[in-house]
């Protein structure tokens, strides 16, 4: 049998042929190791331990370039499509200037269509400030032509107002000379052109005479000049630009928005220099609307004409009373008159002296000429005094008073007083001269008055009885019936006139003195208030001032039975065809109470200022002829210490419907009877016949587009020089201080 290597027990061991098996050696036992699991091939994924991915690389990097082109096409297409517009305008911008075209100003006119205010076409001459640049010998060549400097012309250029791509204006109304040797050498003058403009033009004139002058309405109507950087900052959102005309006082202010238009544009091509390569497009301006006034041109003439004569007189003749027996001649240095209708108030005509011609302002005022117009020495002629000037109203105020003394039942319309040509103040504490007062001057004792003898004939001892009587029952009437009656008036108030520029008057009172003593203790350090102060607060003294135009309102608002109407200059607006664009109706601004009882005792007094013997106005030609009666109020109120007192006159009619009134102050002249009334009747007389005519709406295209002026009324009736005035006497206190009726 055969022998198997292996143990014949089943051993596995095997022994080798022929011998014995070797002893087995013991194997040293090791720590015990735990497998790892950690695997380096699968860390670093080696190609021979991973399968590699080209495709997913492949499509990563096509997502992203595809990411790529997505973004710069829509960047691309932002560019050109959705920017486009933005990026073409701003290279357009940067060739392309507009400028602005102003429009034709509208014309101002009378009632009847007449031009007060129109424009007339001129060549102006223009130079480039490019071209001034370029060619510097052109500014003195410039100014060498047209009589300047070239520190003028240079001036010019550099002025702000005027827009950087538009001529800058040199010479306004260039003589036909000086715009045919400029186009005849048009290469000696690069950049320097002629155009045809219009301007503002004044085409009416004024009676002959200390009004020559002037113009009729000068102040009303106002004038045009350049934009100013304060009116510009303001009005810059309504299209205003630097250089353009604006309004700066009167009715061109007022009504600057209507007057102006509606400017227009023109696109200018420009190179890289900034000059001027060609016109790309034009808007066409829209001329402005006419504004028609209530003003009636010869009339207008005729107060002119009447104040600056009168007062031309006053000042020639001497007054040996003046100045407390020293004598002088009236200053007569200022003076205003307003027409108006108490049924409406409608204003016709609007005078102030001493005036100008504003035809000055126009193409630029020279700065003598400015500061002439504004001196003081040469009393202001640009003031408006009808609504600027505050004046002492003396007599006149006693419409206030006698209305508040009637209406609050303080008197009554029968009742009587003893006047004995002099009156004691009550509870005088020192019973001295100072206590006792007297009627103004040439006024003797009058006997046992009424209401209305006692306005014919101003007596002041009558209203200074009102007055202590108003103040020893102030328990029962209040502290200011008197002052609160004029309000009801308008004195003391805004009238609510359609021009800029009108003053507060100031009626008297200690609230009055209060705030006048905080703005200068100095000037004014009196602030009580006791029975003298009444006293002469009641007859217009103290410190009480008021303009005409309030004092127009007032006597209006009496005159037509008790409504107070705003004064309106204005009557409507027209396009320049004529259309009616917007009419202005008459404005109810108060109310005063009047009885038919009280209005008539009023009434009754103030017809007899002139048609009573015992009247103020009394005899004073073309008063007492004017059909339908007049009614009036004379006032003479002492001022300055040496100097004459401010004259008031104020008359209105017909007396039973009434269609005037009419108001004339001047400053320093004498007595109201004899300086102011001769005004005021010269007006009357001539509206005597030639009454004014309702307002043409629309009005006569023929008279609108008329250029020569319309003929000067018939000569008005030479002023009445004044006599000398009655001797004064020496106020014997601050509340008698010197006013007549």
């Amino acid at each position: 049998m055969s022998r198997s290597l292996r143990h014949p027990f089943g051993s596995k061991k095997v022994f080798a042929p022929g011998g014995d098996p070797k002893p087995a050696k013991r194997k040293v036992r090791q720590p015990r190791m735990r497998p790892s699991r950690f695997s380096v091939g699968a860390m670093l994924d080696a190609p021979d331990t991973s399968q590699a991915r080209p495709l997913l690389r492949l499509r990563i990097a096509g997502i992203v370039v595809v990411g790529l082109f997505a973004l710069l096409g829509l960047r691309l297409w932002t560019l050109q499509v959705l920017q486009a517009p933005a990026a073409a305008q701003a290279v357009a911008a940067n060739q392309i200037r507009v400028v602005q075209l102003n429009p034709t100003r509208g014309l101002i006119l009378d009632r009847n269509g007449n031009p007060l205010v129109n424009n007339v076409v001129t060549e102006q001459i223009t130079l480039s400030r490019v071209a001034a640049q370029q060619y510097p010998q052109v500014v003195g060549d410039l100014a060498a032509l047209v009589g300047e400097t070239p520190a003028q012309i240079q001036q010019a250029i550099n002025d702000p107002r005027y827009s950087l791509y538009k001529p800058v204006p040199i010479l306004s109304n260039a003589p036909l000379s000086d715009v045919l040797y400029i186009k005849e050498h048009q290469s000696e003058f690069p950049g320097v052109a002629s155009v045809a403009t219009t301007q503002r033009n004044y085409p009416q004139q004024e009676l002959p005479g200390p009004a020559a002058g002037g113009y009729p309405a000068a102040q009303a109507l106002g004038y045009v000049g350049t934009i100013n950087a304060t009116e510009l900052a303001s009005l810059a959102s309504q299209g205003y630009q630097a250089g353009d005309p604006f309004g700066q006082s009167g009715l061109e202010y007022q009504y600057e928005s209507q007057l102006r238009g509606s400017p227009g544009s023109q696109q200018l091509e420009v190179d890289p220099q900034g000059q001027v390569v060609g016109t790309l497009k034009t808007t066409p301006a829209v001329p402005g609307d006419n504004v028609v006034t209530n003003i009636d041109t010869n009339l207008q003439q005729v107060a002119d004409n009447a104040l600056a004569t009168q007062v031309q007189n006053l000042r020639k003749v001497y007054d040996p009373q003046c100045n407390h027996g020293a004598g002088c001649y009236p200053g007569a240095s200022s003076g205003a008159v307003v027409v108006m209708s108490p049924q409406t108030g409608a204003v016709y005509a609007m005078s102030s002296y001493p005036s100008y011609n504003p035809s000055v302002w126009v193409g630029g005022i020279s700065n003598a000429e400015y500061a002439a117009l504004s001196a003081p020495a040469n009393s202001q002629p640009l003031l408006n005094r009808a609504i600027e000037g505050l004046y002492t109203p003396g007599s006149t105020f006693k419409l206030n008073t006698a209305t508040a003394a009637l209406n609050l039942g303080l008197w009554s319309p029968t009742q009587l007083f003893h006047d004995t040509g002099t009156y004691t103040a009550p509870g005088c504490q020192y019973q001295s001269t100072t206590c006792t007062l007297h009627n103004a001057p040439g006024d003797g004792a009058l006997g046992y008055i009424d209401m209305s003898t006692a306005l014919t004939a101003s007596d002041d001892d009558f209203f200074y009885n009102l007055g202590a009587q108003f103040y020893d029952a102030r328990a029962t009437y209040g502290q200011t019936p008197i002052q609160d009656q004029a309000a009801q008036y308008s004195l003391g108030e805004l009238t609510g006139i359609d021009l800029p520029g009108e003053a507060q008057g100031r009626v008297d009172s200690q609230a009055e003195r209060l705030k006048l003593h905080a703005i200068s203790p100095t000037g004014f350090p009196t602030t009580t208030w006791f029975t003298g102060d009444s006293m002469e607060m009641a007859f217009g003294q103290g410190a009480t001032v008021i303009t005409p135009i309030e004092q127009a309102v007032a006597y209006a608002t009496f005159a037509n039975g008790g409504t107070r109407y705003a004064p309106q200059v204005a009557a409507a607006v027209v396009s320049p065809t004529g259309k009616v664009v917007k009419r202005f109706t008459p404005q109810v601004t108060g109310h005063v109470t009047l009885s038919p009882t009280n209005y008539q005792v009023m009434l009754s007094g103030f017809e007899g200022v002139i048609s009573n013997r015992l009247g103020t106005a009394y005899g004073i030609p073309g008063l007492t002829s004017f059909p339908g009666g007049l009614a009036g109020k004379t006032g003479t109120a002492d001022t300055d210490p040496g100097k004459e007192p401010t004259a008031w006159f104020v008359a209105w009619g017909p007396t039973a419907d009434p269609q005037y009134v009419v108001v004339c102050v001047i400053n320093q002249a004498g007595y109201g009877a004899t300086a102011a009334a001769p005004v005021v009747s010269q007006i009357f007389s001539y509206l005597a016949t030639h009454p004014v005519t309702p307002v043409s709406l629309p009005p006569n295209q023929a008279n609108v587009q008329a250029t020569a002026p319309i003929p000067l009324p018939g000569a008005a009736p030479a002023a009445t020089t004044p006599a000398a005035a009655p001797p004064s006497t020496p106020p014997t206190t601050s509340a008698a201080a010197g006013t007549t009726g």
